[in-house]
């Protein structure tokens, strides 16, 4: 072990002493922040709690996201591990309080949060669980989890594994943190030969990387297919067609664009309807956002109030979207896509969700760090906006063009077909490593 891992160690332990301490001066007891340091200090004992689930039949395989998109990405090769092979016992843990949703509906015996990487916690989470295979996914390698792993005897992976040119990861410290960890994993599976590369310059051994795609699309195409046109929040937006924008994980700066760009689009669109979901649908959130839409002139409801009381023609126009998990299937009723993030600095969200449901997809112009972004330019079936002007026009043009739409829907659609398989293919390999 060397010193930079040492260090990494030390710190998580430190802030394992301390966390329960300044949580409560950190916010309210509900804020992301708190319930994810409550969560991860009160991991270990979960587990340990909940190890009566696991009944020792059939292999055991602890799989790690940090949030919501390589949660989902993980799901998919989950749900292919039990296919191949029913008898596998799933262990599930995230980092991000965004993901505990996620986690609840996990197909695993086990899901929760990931215990603090310090080397006490993590020795005693593998005496706990006694996986015979950690899978980490797309980035988040964690180097105490991966040497305790290791020196067990405990195969590794990482799947859906991609690093964006703009990766913290490619820092010198993160380099000098994270070269043992990528270089111990037995597998690694890349999303492209781009990745590869890249995995390869940060120490991870090439008889380790193979290309295996993006798990995650897998994911995105069999939500859409699930799509139950019968859920309370589906049913009444295809009992009442309109064109419709949906508007996915916005923040205030995609708003900030969408809103007044959507005004002139009314004048050239005649019924439109929003669907806003933000990425963040606080209370405060939401009272936000259906003020500035009410000054703008629109009919505001929130989809509870949707779900309560149905939709009309002449009832509300823009909906505000106020929990989270029912994106994906109200991506079915729309027209056309924006998928939030393209404005800030944080990284553009998926575009998968709305390929996957047919729809073409505008959004800002930062996503560098979306693979799946760039080729759905390439391909057609999206169109980067820098400004209210653009993103008016574009949307305009496929609301009302339907040639031009249904070109922009097959371009979307036709990526995700043509890059289906790679969780079968991730999920095979992984079984290698238990057989």
């Amino acid at each position: 072990m060397g010193f930079i891992e040492s260090l990494h160690g030390l710190t998580f332990s430190t802030v394992q002493a301390i966390a329960p301490r300044v949580a409560s001066w950190l916010g309210p007891a509900d804020s992301k922040l708190v319930r994810g340091i409550r969560g991860q200090g009160q991991a270990l004992r979960y587990l340990a709690a909940s190890r009566d689930r696991l009944s020792g039949d059939g292999h055991r395989i602890w799989v790690h996201a940090p949030s919501v998109g390589e949660g989902l990405q993980a799901r998919a090769v989950i749900e292919a591990l039990r296919q191949l092979r029913g008898a596998v016992e799933i262990i599930f843990t995230h980092f991000s309080p965004s993901a505990e949703a996620l986690a609840a509906s996990m197909p695993a015996q086990i899901a929760g949060y990931l215990p603090w990487d310090a080397p006490g916690t993590m020795r005693e989470a593998l005496e706990v669980l006694r996986p015979d295979l950690v899978v980490f996914t797309k980035t988040e390698v964690w180097p105490t989890l991966s040497r305790l792993a290791a020196e067990r005897g405990v195969a590794t992976a990482l799947i859906g594994a991609t690093l964006p040119e703009t990766s913290s990861r490619t820092g010198r410290l993160a380099r000098a943190l994270l070269h043992p960890s990528y270089a111990r994993l037995q597998q690694i599976h890349a999303v492209t030969e781009t990745d590869r590369d890249r995995f390869l310059q940060l120490g991870a051994r090439g008889t380790a990387l193979e290309v295996m795609g993006d798990p995650g699309i897998d994911s995105a195409a069999a939500r859409a297919l699930a799509a139950d046109p019968e859920a309370p929040w589906l049913r009444p937006f295809l009992a009442t067609p309109a064109p419709t924008v949906i508007a996915g994980s916005t923040w205030p700066a995609d708003e900030a664009v969408l809103v007044p760009a959507l005004g002139r689009v009314r004048e050239r669109v005649p019924g439109i309807r929003l669907i806003i979901a933000p990425h963040e649908p606080t209370p405060q959130h939401v009272a936000a956002l259906h003020s500035t839409l009410e000054a703008d002139g629109w009919r505001v409801a929130t989809l509870t109030d949707v779900e309560q009381h149905g939709l009309t023609h002449d009832g509300p126009d823009a909906i505000v979207v106020d929990r989270v998990g029912v994106l994906a299937p109200l991506y079915t009723a729309g027209t056309v896509a924006l998928v939030g993030g393209g404005f800030h600095d944080a990284g553009l969200h998926s575009v998968l969700e709305p390929a996957a449901a047919r729809l073409p997809v505008v959004f800002g112009p930062r996503h560098h760090n979306a693979v799946a972004a760039a080729d759905l330019l390439a391909r057609g079936g999206a169109a980067e906006v820098p400004d209210v002007t653009a993103m008016a026009d574009v949307l305009s043009r496929w609301l009302t063009d339907a040639d031009a739409r249904a070109e922009a829907a097959d371009a979307s659609a036709g990526y995700i077909t043509a890059h289906l398989g790679a969780a079968e293919r991730s999920a095979r390999r992984l079984l290698e490593l238990l057989d």
